[in-house]
């Protein structure tokens, strides 16, 4: 796992002498001890923060601040990355602080009050019953950890989650919604129990050194519910804090916690995420059943290269042999075409966007994905990767521009200063547009997600004041050069193009393109779609870096076979062909969004409704130049290179 070495790495660097030591942001150890033993490089105070709270039925995440828990008074939030205002983080101090090994019992935080009789208080109340009602769950942080529930699960498995519910809800025939199966006591019908008190445990590992300082590897706690009697000694004995769906006049509300620290010799601090990690649902993949689909893959990767290079080795010599122009006459196939092959394509201005953006996306995808196997952008290095991926995007709009220029300039086109800002803005434009409508419906809704609007102009400020001119510069390159050299001439006059059979005609060739592309990617489909949605860690970044090499390299054969049998066929029309047969995978994505979207999730709401479906249409529209991009690229060195082979008179 490449991020479990990156650690191991990070805790080996870290018991070297400090001139030597470097660290990767966020993954630097951090010493503990008593607190009459602090010293600068040693310190006894342990912070918690808060993030934003989510849940899987609302893909409407809020700020910590906007339930009425206890507030942490005076104290500076941290700054985050913009990756993190992306994907909607909100981290926050909390008014809970502990002191290394120092055990608290029952200890009070707050105590809300609530008069129903009061408007503000009833709404106050009221949306802390909806946050219920849709099982939101709080996300604690600790040295950088995220604080889990773990409890039981089926076959004996046990499951830690990075997150635990603010509460849970007894329908109005008693059954009993999410985590009120966890109590037998949870059984008054229509009536919400809250989890106003936290048993924490705290996991150390002494390192061993001069210091004898100590390193956090776990923090663990349980959800629990109690209706302090007396709020200003509570003794956290008693029967479960319950709020009725019909409750009027006063209800108060005692948050409370207890905080134990508890010595981990078997866990070091570098391998201190590994049982988060282990006991992520569905992470036990089916290996056996995932490289059986790579190993199919593979083989008919190898049986399309193999036809090809036989089929081709053949035509080539047969072609190369003939004599005379009787010969020729008689002849058929996709020799026939040479004269028409790199005729331009219609709509060629477009599809020299579509192919500069793509190459954009194509780049940037590769170097994140590097990256991330690595082990730089892991699930310790918060909103790194979303961060990666949008500097990465800005900062190619070079090769965008020479790309679009290139072909734009071998297609024949001569309005460069429209190639130019089509490239610049058209699918940026088209994304942008997406996601601040997606941007206005979630401010809207008030959600921790709506990018603040300092946030919308520096993104804008990263498009308009460095993108755009580096796409101008590569632009300008591209259009400087001579036009792509074709190994063979174009005729004046078109060719006509016989009848087709139905499978050369173009849409079912397109349909069929994208079969084999997706197929090899749909199994991690399902993992990044559960890590957006279920809010799931992914980390598998080495697995998804081999699915994308299989999927370059399925996109272009399936495309390059494909152009063959319409080549064979006397079509020469193969642009625009190539890019939708290997885009068409986009097409399948969508499909599977949409299936995943009613039989897995259990959103609910107009507005998340459309999120869901807005933010999937981003993914698509990206995904559709990705692969497009793929298959145009292969059959455009495919045909240049068999072309350039046979001898043509």
């Amino acid at each position: 796992m490449a991020l479990r070495r990156l650690l191991i790495a990070a805790a080996l660097v870290a018991a070297a002498p400090p001139a030597a030591a470097f660290y990767l942001p966020g993954l630097a150890p951090v010493n503990f001890c008593d607190k009459d033993k602090e010293t600068p490089e040693c310190k006894s105070g342990i912070e918690l923060f808060v993030n934003r709270l989510d849940s899987v039925e609302s893909v409407l995440p809020y700020e910590y601040t906007a339930f009425d828990f206890c507030q942490a008074e005076g104290k500076k939030r941290p700054s985050e990355n913009l990756g993190q205002v992306l994907f909607g983080e909100r981290i926050e101090p909390s008014p809970y602080r502990f002191t290394f090994n120092n055990r608290e019992t029952c200890t009070s935080v707050c105590t809300k009050t609530y008069d129903t009789t009061k408007p503000e208080d009833k709404q106050k109340l009221d949306f802390l019953k909806k946050s219920m009602l849709l099982n939101y769950q709080h996300h604690w942080i600790v040295d950088n950890m995220p604080v889990t529930w773990c409890y039981d699960v089926e076959d004996g498995q046990r499951f830690c989650n990075p997150g635990f519910p603010i509460g849970c809800y007894i329908t109005e025939d008693g059954h009993p919604k999410d985590a009120c199966v966890i109590n037998s006591e949870f059984h008054e019908k229509d009536t919400f129990y809250i989890f106003n008190h936290v048993d924490i445990k705290i996991f150390y590992h002494v390192v061993e050194n001069e210091a004898r300082t100590a390193r956090l590897v776990a923090a663990k706690l349980e959800p629990k519910s109690y209706k302090h009697t007396h709020p200003d000694k509570p003794d956290c004995s008693g029967v479960p804090m319950d709020i009725s769906n019909k409750a009027n006049g006063e209800v108060k509300i005692a948050y409370t916690y207890s905080v134990s620290f508890h010595e981990e010799k078997d866990i070091r601090w570098a391998s201190r995420w590994d049982y988060i990690l282990e006991s992520m649902p569905h992470t036990h993949i089916q290996w056996f059943s995932i490289m059986n689909s790579l190993v199919i893959v593979l083989f008919l990767s190898g049986m399309v290269a193999m036809i090809m290079l036989r089929t081709l080795h053949k035509d080539i010599a047969r072609y190369n042999q003939m004599d005379s122009t009787e010969d020729a006459q008689e002849e058929f196939g996709w020799k026939l075409v040479h004269g028409d092959i790199f005729r331009p394509p219609r709509k060629g201005m477009l599809l020299s966007v579509f192919l500069g953006s793509g190459t954009q996306i194509l780049i940037m995808t590769f170097v994140t994905l590097f990256f991330a196997c690595l082990g730089f952008l892991s699930p310790a290095n918060r909103g790194a990767l979303m961060t990666c991926a949008v500097v990465l995007w800005v900062l190619l709009g070079t090769p965008a521009g020479y790309v679009a220029a290139r072909f734009y300039k071998s297609f024949g086109g001569e309005k460069w200063k429209t190639n130019v800002l089509l490239t610049s803005f058209l699918c940026p434009g088209i994304v942008f547009a997406d996601f601040f409508i997606m941007n206005l419906i979630l401010w809207g809704e008030g959600s921790s997600a709506a990018i603040p609007f300092g946030t919308l102009v520096a993104i804008l400020a990263l498009w308009f004041c460095i993108s755009v001119p580096l796409t101008f510069i590569g632009a300008y390159f591209g259009f400087k050069k001579n036009a792509i050299e074709h190994p063979v001439r174009t005729n004046q006059i078109p060719r006509q193009i016989p009848e087709q059979s139905f499978y050369t005609k173009p849409l079912p060739g397109i349909v069929m393109g994208g079969i084999l592309p997706f197929g090899c990617i749909f199994i991690q489909l399902f993992f990044i779609l559960n890590s957006i949605w279920s809010h799931q860690m992914y980390y598998m970044f080495g697995f998804l870096f081999l699915v994308f090499i299989i999927l370059v390299i399925t996109c272009s054969e399936a495309t390059i076979l494909l152009c063959y049998f319409h080549l064979c066929a006397e079509d020469y029309h193969w642009q625009w062909r190539s890019f939708l047969t290997s885009g068409f995978t986009a097409v399948y994505f969508l499909i599977y969004a949409i299936h995943y979207f009613f039989s897995k999730l259990q959103i609910t709401g107009t507005a998340s409704t459309i999120l869901y479906f807005g933010y999937t249409m981003i993914m698509v529209l990206i995904f559709f130049l990705f692969t497009g991009t793929i298959g145009f690229f292969a059959c455009f060195w495919f045909v240049t290179k068999i072309y350039s082979v046979v001898k043509v008179d």
